[in-house]
């Protein structure tokens, strides 16, 4: 007799991947002030 397993949802694998893309946002995000921040600190240098 053949056994009926109901597939897997989509959020249960999409899991692993939705926390990527959050790393990986989190991380542009901390770049780009860091970059924000040395352009800052080059403008100033400049002016010094």
């Amino acid at each position: 007799m053949t056994t009926h397993r109901a597939p897997q949802s989509v959020a249960a694998s999409a899991q692993p991947v939705e926390r990527t893309v959050t790393a990986a946002l989190v991380l542009a995000v901390v770049v780009g002030f860091g970059w924000m921040a040395g352009m800052v600190y080059t403008v100033i240098q400049w002016q010094s």
